[in-house]
């Protein structure tokens, strides 16, 4: 290992880069942590060191599932939270995240693990704002890529056998072969070799929408992914709350659909053809969703109506972010959870 040695009077002073590391990512954190949170997250608590950090080794405690995160409500939107709601243990959590991602090297499974334990107690307006934000980043580098770290169990390795279809590789780990073929590199999904070794990703991905906030957030099973701005159903045809699921063969690129007010005929080739790039269509399970059908999520040729109440009931995103979540979420075993 790498020492700089500095004179010293009568002796030589050696100074390990990495403790150097450490000590100038604690610094970033407590600074981060004080602008943020507006709080010392170490107040009356033992300063948190590399030594007094959980090992990368340790297992994170296994959060709730996603259906009782329908239980769980967001504060109010644009509202400052009171001091009292700023929970120190989350506060905590986000220190040792950070410093977990700025080590050498970058212990990131763990940080984002951790970020997910603090997302799923806080209740703080801005703490929640600033944990999904280093938790999408950190996406980009353990999930939207090749890549796989140790200790993941999100995301592995498999050795694709003679016969193999992407398709049926991703049906057995719950995620469309789309995403599969996108983080791998595959132009031809049909034409796998013997022997090669692919990332997969173990799926259920599910979805939590806010229609307070007008955001959709991503999971894979119950780690936050990212949040995407959405439209919802207008005054007299609001989205309804619930739980729903991706219907069996309810996925599908630019279907021909008719407009159950006029009874028009829409198709893909139409200049006012309303579904934009993908549409995938859900069915109620749970709470006022139950056995209601023909709502759905799908992109939009109106983007000025993301942010806004003007949808027909369906759950409306921009074009890309629709190709996107359409890769993402399974018929049947993906979860949709709306609520106010």
């Amino acid at each position: 290992m790498a020492r700089f040695t500095f004179p010293w009077p009568g002796r030589r002073l050696s100074l390990n880069i990495n403790g150097i590391y450490i000590v100038l990512a604690l610094l970033i954190v407590v600074a981060i942590i004080s602008i943020i949170f507006g709080l010392n997250p170490f107040s009356g608590k033992e300063e948190v060191t590399a030594e007094t950090l959980p090992g990368p080794g340790l297992e994170a405690k296994a959060p709730p599932s996603i259906v009782t995160l329908a239980a769980e409500a967001e504060p109010e939107p644009n509202v400052t939270s009171p001091a009292s709601q700023i929970d120190p243990n989350v506060a905590d959590l986000v220190a040792q995240a950070m410093v977990l991602v700025n080590s050498q090297p970058a212990a990131i499974i763990e940080a984002r693990d951790r970020l997910n334990d603090a997302l799923l107690i806080c209740r703080d307006v801005k703490q929640r704002a600033f944990i999904k934000e280093q938790l999408s980043n950190l996406s980009e580098r353990w999930l939207f890529n090749k890549n796989l770290f140790p200790n993941d169990k999100l995301c592995t390795s498999y050795q694709v056998r003679r016969g193999d279809q992407l398709r049926i590789i991703g049906d057995k780990h719950k995620v469309p072969y789309e995403i599969l073929a996108q983080i791998n590199n595959i132009r031809n999904p049909q034409a796998l070799q013997a022997g090669q070794v692919i990332k997969v990703i173990n799926g259920p991905f599910n979805v939590k929408v806010s229609r307070s906030t007008f955001t959709m957030d991503m999971y894979l099973q119950n780690t936050f992914v990212r949040s995407l701005p959405i439209g919802l159903g207008k005054p007299g045809k609001e989205t309804p709350t619930g739980q729903w699921r991706v219907k069996k063969d309810g996925k599908m690129e630019k279907p021909i659909w008719t407009d159950p007010d006029t009874q028009r005929v829409y198709k893909p080739a139409d200049p006012d053809y309303p579904l934009g790039s993908r549409w995938i269509e859900l069915e109620g399970m749970e709470g006022p969703a139950k056995d209601r059908t023909g709502f759905g999520i799908h992109g939009t040729k109106e983007p000025e109506t993301i942010g806004a109440a003007q949808s027909r009931g369906c759950i409306r995103l921009h074009n890309g972010d629709a190709i996107m979540v359409y890769n993402l979420l399974v018929p049947i075993h993906s979860r949709v959870i709306i609520e106010d």
